[in-house]
């Protein structure tokens, strides 16, 4: 088993030689959890759902499949800590994705064998904190990493979105040799995947110049998708003076939540707990977590009824009048519906606002990394993986008729 440490970064993975498809990579567009290029103006300050709902959403399904084998600590840590920065950069395309996400873990010798070491942890889901438990409750267990069984498994036994105008991605992160499957064999299952509209990313953990780079290359190849060999020796964290700041209003933006039903009060907990795990793995995670919740694609109607009753498309809010006295909090039983009501409008002003405040106080982070890159001069030679990533889901997703405006 290669030896692979990844270091974390607090603005996105690091690598030292990526390729990606052909075409080169530039700074991300500004948004709420981006990074803006020098010179870009400021994004607008987060609307609500109802408000900017200037076109039907289009689904987008994002699948992660990470290897779990005893040497790759550094990726699921990585992992976790990335999350945010890319759902937040798809919260700013048009139209607005629907956007779900899977998490699959292959390569663990805790998992059955007759199932190639994969297992399924999360499927397709709207429920990001979920996703977030999820990853943060992955260990590692030495294993044998076959890349063609967990795609397999994530084309087959997952409920991909029938929407035609669906992006469709699966992610592939992992550090011995893509083609070690002979059961499900790469061209076999990217011939699968492309069939049903899905592209596969991959992600070498290990030297792009080394004999086991290609197979991921052609993985990513075969599957219309793009690759990337990340350096897992580099350390180049970036703390802002504004992460404080952002961690303290994703707090308050918690208290605008009101809990409803059967999921309320574990999906609360959840939300806190996952704040606490972002911040745990780094104070830059965190403040990219809150920069996430403040956006689009971080909605809870499941649980919540300010999302459930006021925002997301109308033809699927929840009519207050229909939810069960004993499904709903303490503060609404027994009132009238105007007072009900008054009080969820009150809270979604009040998340409004904080959303406000977290926008702008991520453009002021994203200008201090974009400064201390430009003064290190770490643009000239090596890229953020993060930034790699959301270029290559932009240049995937513009197939699909998504755009960035700037």
């Amino acid at each position: 088993m290669k030896r692979a440490t990844i270091t974390v970064l607090a603005a996105g993975w690091c690598v030292s030689v990526a390729t990606i498809g052909t075409a080169q990579v530039g700074a991300p567009a500004a948004g709420v959890g981006a990074q803006p290029a020098a010179g870009t103006p400021a994004a607008e300050a987060p609307k609500t759902e109802a408000a900017s709902a200037d076109a039907s959403p289009r689904p987008v399904d994002l699948v992660i499949c990470l290897d779990t084998s005893g040497s790759m600590d550094g990726l699921i840590d990585a992992a976790r800590q990335r999350l945010w920065g890319i759902v937040s950069d798809l919260a700013t395309a048009k139209p607005r994705p629907a956007l779900r996400v899977a998490l699959l873990s292959f390569g663990n010798d805790g998992y059955s064998a007759e199932d190639g070491w994969v297992r399924v942890l999360q499927p397709l889901t709207t429920d990001l904190d979920e996703v977030s438990r999820q990853l943060f409750a992955l260990r590692t267990n030495g294993g044998t990493e076959y890349v063609g069984r967990v795609v397999h498994k994530a084309v087959q036994d997952l409920d991909w979105s029938k929407d035609a105008g669906a992006m469709k991605l699966i992610v592939v992160a992992g550090n011995e040799g893509a083609d070690q499957d002979q059961t499900f064999t790469n061209p076999a299952v990217c011939a699968d995947a492309i069939s049903k509209g899905i592209m596969i990313n991959t992600i070498y953990c290990g030297n792009p110049g080394d004999s086991i780079a290609p197979g991921w290359r052609e993985v990513a190849r075969l599957a219309d998708g793009e690759y990337a060999a990340i350096d897992q020796n580099k350390n180049d964290v970036i703390a802002t003076p504004h992460d404080q700041k952002l961690i303290e209003l994703s707090a308050a933006l918690n208290g605008t939540y009101v809990a409803y039903g059967p999921k309320g009060e574990t999906a609360t907990r959840n939300q806190t707990m996952q704040d606490s795990n972002a911040a745990s793995a780094a104070p830059a995670a965190a403040a990219e977590r809150a920069s996430m919740k403040a956006g689009l694609l971080y909605r809870n109607a499941s649980w919540d009824l300010v999302d459930a009753v006021l925002t997301g498309e109308e033809k699927d809010r929840v009519k207050l009048d229909e939810v069960k006295a004993e499904d709903l909090p303490e503060a609404l039983r027994g009132k009238p519906a105007a007072e009900q009501r008054a009080y969820l409008e009150a809270k979604l002003a009040e998340r409004t606002d904080l959303q406000r405040q977290i926008a702008a106080e991520t453009q002021k982070r994203d200008a201090f990394i974009e400064a201390e890159r430009a003064r290190t001069a770490q643009e000239s030679g090596e890229k953020d993986f993060g930034s790699v990533l959301r270029e290559a889901v932009r240049r995937q997703a513009a197939k699909k008729g998504f755009v960035w405006e700037k």
